[in-house]
């Protein structure tokens, strides 16, 4: 169940050291109270966060996980019985979706990255559970990882991008250099590349390596807008008529700089002086240092200006009405710009927030001489909010042009606390957000049995955790990884502090998330109190709470999969309090329901695993062959664009390379010689498009297509061709051609089964195993396919043939589809394996070859007792240096934790 207690909110007007009401108020405060306090209740905010055992992988790992789902503050949610983890390429298409059950607010699983569906590059690891599909997606949990390829890497690249910016176009220089695997340069090579956007080659050419494995590529003038929207993709020549293909992202290529400036409570007021914070980043989204100066518009320089970290600043001016204020800022690299700081408002009122000591925050309220006159004796409220739970609310009478109180921070919990400035009619005046740290999270502890360890030798560690000096019943997940070959910068990874606490309640790209909480201090407080006046929070918007304007709600709180639909008759009349079975053959399992009135049915909490057929019949009727089941279809997740792309990584070969050496020394110790036997082959015609007179007009050869070979582990058909179906885009349950639907013009493609078109629904009941090959044609030639249905572009599905046979009348009965009768795929739990760890005997070295594990163990499941301990143990590799182990987790109050210890082994 969800806990209620934080929604126990104190209805009396706390003092705020002002004077009394001294007019009748248009809207009391404890409406304001009152209103956040029901929609709260009403809209519970639900997160996910994963805990993955390394930051980055190699093409053939298993990423293992664990799901902590959460609600209110931070408690493991009893209101979602199932999360998506969705895994999404470069190109925003869905490589994997993962359905999974939670019980008691977690879940477990793992991905395997198949060589034969990743290649090397960067993807995104996206979860959410339904609830949280009713609100805004810029709140799951988003995550890039970047994948690497040891095995089948015979090209090891590095790319660096030189422009020069012209008068409406940009020029590009991408200076890249080959080598093998050992390191050897691959020189005076042929290289052919050209310029990819939506599919269509830009431009084009050629070039050969010099000694060194140097190639510069002069990538024509052009719009900047194609230049990084695209793709540059080479192919070098490797000789006996073989190459190998290499894509670059060119999202960063253009040189570029931007400064933005967010002046305190949102606005610069005439009189009152104001802290404004600013951000400058690169082209790639990244902070970069920058100083300078800020004058009037008669040149008097009003404040000198300095990154402090991450590109972030902030400075302090008193503005004037009718100044125009501008930024001079200086690059690292030398290069100057100017910015126009936002306009000064003539009237108006200002809230500012200080912490002067670790106990208390001071709150500053500062209106100016004509906000004064005519808004004197106005009531005004302050509201603090997180959450959506208030836990201070004041009220005043402007009086003065200044008044500031302390607020002890014991009144908040840890995390981004709101604080918004309201009118006695409800209208939010200004808002200044900041985030309040007690360092009150879980005592964890992780104690080794010995000092240090030798190769292979077992270790037994033993967990403690505690809130404060009590002990607590938690749920956890520990991770161990060996630090050579996986080295990590702490700063920059996703934690449990760093997501639950920051990122899951803020928008936009956070640059290395955990340097606020791994071992904070002075400095670090400061620059998190900089990164909350650069950053947006917009969870909650007072105006549509106060006038009651509540989000639809589209999506119920899913506790396990359900199966719904309608019964109707082939009139289209809907049948009441008539009998669905349902039936699930892989477990030999069925059961029964009844229609309401309406002819609607649904099972709830149907368990089935991996992807499995289901049977829904209503046979069981009166006059059952005049009834028709129409099944719910299940939605799917809107795409959008990665909101972390700065943490993609270019130059993956030499980013990872102490990774990708372990990963390839892995292979080649695991790699058996197999037998090779060459038997003569009989040639079999494939289906294809050419044996249906339908598509006699198209042309004789599709665009793209994609063999059954590459389909055959498919469970969803449309899911694997919504990432497999070069050219195309799926988006909102149709699939468009991409070039097409950039430029604006979204009109969906035509598909079809054979010969007979079909809607995407339909490719929900095939397997990948059922389809021969898949067909794609972004003109449809003289066939009129377009014209006659509206659509652009076609799909082909060709079915796998069915061997001939003679059969009864009875038995071609039986084939034909009975509309009482639903038989369809649907996508079930994936099964989490179990994560291996090897046994060894000290005594008997060299057994079972070199262990080169770099994840050394994954527990998802170390719960503590009442005492507040766990222990658990494992073997160590064959690897030498030093070991990481990492917990993470929390207890049923919300309480988080997270500790990192490192050991060493000989």
């Amino acid at each position: 169940m969800i806990s209620r207690k934080f929604l126990l909110v104190i209805s009396l007007l706390l003092p705020f050291s002002f004077a009394a009401f001294a007019q009748q108020d248009s809207i009391p405060l404890s409406t304001v109270i009152e209103k956040t306090a029901k929609f709260q209740s009403s809209y519970p905010i639900e997160k996910v966060y994963l805990h993955m055992d390394k930051p980055y992988y190699a093409v053939g790992d298993t990423i293992w996980f664990k799901a902590y789902v959460t609600v209110e503050k931070h408690q493991p949610s009893g209101l979602s019985g199932v999360v998506y983890v969705d895994v999404i390429n470069s190109q925003d298409s869905v490589m994997e979706n993962l359905r999974l059950p939670v019980k008691n607010g977690f879940a477990n699983g793992n991905i395997t990255l198949s060589g034969d569906t990743y290649k090397q590059g960067s993807y995104r690891i996206r979860a959410y559970t339904n609830w949280m599909r009713n609100f805004d997606a810029d709140y799951f949990y988003d995550h890039t990882i970047n994948v690497g390829n040891a095995i089948d890497n015979q090209v090891n690249t590095f790319i660096t991008y030189k422009s020069k910016a012209k008068s409406t176009t940009v020029k590009v220089d991408a200076d890249i250099t080959y080598k093998d695997p050992a390191n050897n340069p691959y020189a005076d090579r042929r290289v052919s590349w050209q310029l990819i956007r939506n599919g269509d080659a830009v431009s084009k050419g050629s070039g050969r390596t010099d000694a060194k494995g140097h190639l510069i590529v002069d990538i024509p003038e052009n719009d900047p807008a194609i230049i990084t929207s695209g793709s540059l993709v080479t192919a070098i020549d490797m000789g006996e008529r073989k190459s190998v293909t290499n894509s670059f992202s060119l999202k960063g290529a253009v040189k570029g700089y931007d400064v933005q400036f967010f002046p305190e409570s949102g606005q610069l007021t005439n009189g009152i002086r104001s802290k404004i914070a600013f951000k400058a980043i690169n082209s790639k989204g990244l902070g970069v240092d920058v100083k300078g100066t800020v004058t009037d518009d008669q040149g008097t320089v009003l404040a000198n200006l300095t990154t402090a970290h991450l590109g972030m600043g902030v400075f302090a001016i008193t503005p004037e009405t009718g100044k125009a204020y501008t930024a001079h800022i200086t690059f690292d690299d030398g290069s100057q710009a100017t910015y126009k700081l936002p306009r000064v408002q003539a009237m108006g009122i200002n809230l500012a927030v200080y912490s002067p000591d670790p106990d208390n925050l001071t709150v500053k309220i500062s209106a100016n001489e004509l906000f004064l006159q005519r808004k004197q004796n106005k009531s005004f409220y302050l509201v603090a909010q997180s959450g959506g739970v208030v836990y201070y609310a004041a009220q005043t009478v402007l009086q003065n042009l200044v008044y500031s109180a302390n607020i002890p921070k014991s009144k908040f919990p840890t995390g981004i606390i709101q604080l918004t400035l309201f009118s006695s009619g409800g209208y939010a005046l200004c808002e200044r957000v900041i985030f309040v740290q007690h360092n009150d999270q879980l005592n964890l502890t992780l104690k080794t049995d010995k000092p240090s360890y030798t190769t292979r030798q077992n270790v037994k560690i033993a967990v403690s955790a505690k809130a404060n000096t009590t002990p607590v019943v938690g749920s956890f997940s520990v991770a161990v990884v060996d630090d050579t070959s996986v080295p990590t910068n702490e700063d920059a990874e996703s934690t449990i502090l760093s997501n639950l606490l920051l990122t899951s309640d803020l928008k936009g790209y956070i640059e290395k998330p955990n340097y606020y909480f791994n071992k904070p201090d002075q400095e670090k407080l400061d620059n998190l109190d900089i990164l909350m006046l650069t950053q947006g929070y917009r969870r909650f918007s007072y105006e549509d709470i106060l006038a009651d304007k509540n989000p639809p709600i589209f999506i119920a709180p899913e506790q396990g999969i359900e199966v719904s639909g309608i019964l109707r008759t082939t009139t289209g009349l809907p049948v009441g309090k008539a009998n669905i079975r349902l039936l699930i053959p892989d477990r030999n399992f069925s059961t029964e329901t009844i229609t309401d009135l309406s002819g609607n049915f649904k099972f709830s909490n149907v368990v089935v695993m991996d992807t499995s057929k289901i049977t829904l019949s209503a046979r069981n009727n009166v006059n059952s062959k005049n009834l028709v089941i129409n099944v719910n279809g299940e939605l799917y997740q809107k795409l959008s664009k990665n909101p972390n792309q700065p943490d993609e990584i270019v130059n993956i070969d030499s980013a990872m390379r102490p990774y990708l050496d372990n990963a390839r020394r892995q292979y080649q110790n695991s790699r058996v010689l197999k037998e090779v036997v060459v038997k003569s082959t009989k040639f079999e015609k494939k289906p294809s498009h050419n044996d249906f007179g339908t598509f006699a007009g198209l042309p004789g050869q599709a665009d793209h297509e994609i063999s059954g070979d590459q389909l055959k582990d498919c469970p969803l058909l449309v899911n694997c061709l919504s990432t497999m179906a070069f050219g195309l885009t799926y988006v909102d349950n149709n699939f468009y051609i991409t070039r097409d639907y950039n430029a604006g013009k979204k009109v969906p493609v035509q598909i079809y089964v054979g010969s007979m078109p079909v809607d995407v629904n339909f490719l929900s009941t095939i397997t990948g195993a059922e389809v021969a090959s898949v067909e794609i044609f972004l003109k449809d030639g003289v066939s009129g396919i377009n014209r006659m249905n509206q659509t652009n572009g076609v799909l082909i599905i060709n079915k796998k043939v069915i061997k001939k046979q003679k059969i009864t009348l009875a038995q071609l009965q039986a084939l034909i589809p009975k509309q009482n009768v639903v038989t369809f795929a649907i996508q079930g739990y994936n099964k989490a394996r179990e994560f291996y760890m090897p046994k060894y005997d000290v005594t008997k070295a060299g057994a079972l070859g070199a262990d080169l594990r770099n994840t050394i163990y994954w527990n998802p499941k170390i719960i503590t007792d009442k005492n507040g301990v766990a222990s658990f143990n494992f073997f160590n590799s064959d690897a030498r240096g030093s070991y990481r182990a990492i917990i993470e987790g929390l207890d049923s109050e919300g309480n988080l934790g997270r500790q990192v210890i490192h050991f060493g082994v000989k």
